[in-house]
């Protein structure tokens, strides 16, 4: 299956709350979209494997992706290597994205440091024809991603440019809420985490009104580039 878009996070909820807004827009516009979850987020305080499972279920509907995987990583122990990569890699190979989404380079979760770099090495060795991987039984083809851009976590990161997603803020909070037992819930009997309070749930409002308010639009998600961005005419650009 080919996709336009491949958006991989090292665990589930984190492409929701990165770039879910993102995602619903262009899946509005026609855009096949995979989400891959490298690890099944066992380490999460709130909830379960089962748990984190159906709610990705959940958001996926939610959010009319074409498909999801997990890769079963480590949780907590996501590191660059040779064996990581090449699960990537198969899966870059299956879905021949133009465009990878992925984890903030920096952030508060290291997990979510090394697999923005994982990610990042897999798309460019994905690329290189004498690296051979099979899926299913059959040889793959190289490919390499065009673009590879890092959406925003919890740091505020200065972006490098930012989607408008006026109008699918809501469906991005929809999407983050399927996750009902990592986010705020004031009958929970769970402990309290950093996500799983109210102000953390507002911020998901906050942060995109404020990226919307800076670049002229209602609401927006930012990302960073890994190269510079290219444009042949400025048509289409909000200033």
């Amino acid at each position: 299956m080919k996709v336009d878009i491949l958006a991989i996070g090292a665990h589930p909820d984190d492409v929701e709350l990165g770039c879910g807004g993102t995602i619903a827009k262009l899946i509005s516009e026609g855009k096949k979209i995979a989400i891959i979850d490298l690890t099944e987020g066992e380490l999460g305080t709130r909830g379960t494997n089962e748990t984190r499972a159906q709610e990705a279920a959940t958001a996926s509907e939610i959010l009319g992706i074409s498909a999801r995987e997990n890769l079963k990583m480590k949780d907590g122990f996501i590191i660059n290597s040779q064996e990581y990569q090449f699960r990537i890699i198969e899966m870059i190979r299956k879905y021949q994205p133009e465009i990878v989404l992925c984890n903030a380079i920096d952030d508060r979760h290291p997990d979510h440091a090394k697999a923005a770099k994982l990610v990042s090495d897999a798309c460019f060795l994905s690329g290189l024809v004498k690296i051979k991987t099979d899926y299913e039984g059959e040889s793959q083809k190289f490919w390499r991603p065009k673009q590879v851009f890092h959406y925003i976590q919890w740091k505020n990161i200065e972006p490098d440019f930012v989607m408008d997603i006026s109008g699918f803020l809501g469906k991005k909070i929809e999407a983050c809420l399927a996750y009902k037992t990592q986010f705020y819930d004031p009958t929970s009997t769970e402990p309290m985490t950093p996500i799983a309070t109210k102000d953390f749930l507002e911020s998901l409002t906050y942060r995109a009104q404020d990226l919307g308010r800076l670049s002229g639009v209602e609401y927006a998600e930012g990302f960073t580039t890994e190269k510079l961005l290219a444009f042949k005419n400025f048509e289409g650009i909000i200033c």
